[in-house]
């Protein structure tokens, strides 16, 4: 299994640097994992990085963009907005947790 170092924290990924272990994750890797990727966390990015904590900790898996809209209660435009471009994979990528199923 590869692991990389990031900003002193070395973590376990896939091959698309994906955590594959949750319980490596943490705010402040959070922090590292979203600028990666050319983001700057807003206190309006953590109750979505949370839902999608306290979500896949419940069902195993990683929510889709429709059960983080439904049930977390961020519009999916909103979504949009904070991680524009592709925000299901973005999120999951930012919370520590495995790509969500039927992303590409």
């Amino acid at each position: 299994m590869p692991t990389t170092t990031l900003d002193g924290h070395q973590i376990h990924v896939d091959d698309e640097g994906f955590l594959t272990d949750p319980a490596e994750w943490d705010e402040a890797l959070a922090a590292s994992l979203a600028a990666q990727i050319g983001l700057t966390l807003t206190d309006e990015h953590w109750p979505v990085l949370r839902f999608l904590r306290t979500d896949f900790a419940e069902k195993g898996e990683t929510a889709t963009l429709r059960r983080v809209s439904t049930l977390g209660g961020v519009p999916v435009k909103e979504l949009f907005r904070l991680f524009p471009a592709k925000p299901a994979k973005k999120m999951a990528y930012v919370a520590g947790l495995p790509k969500p199923r039927g992303c590409v």
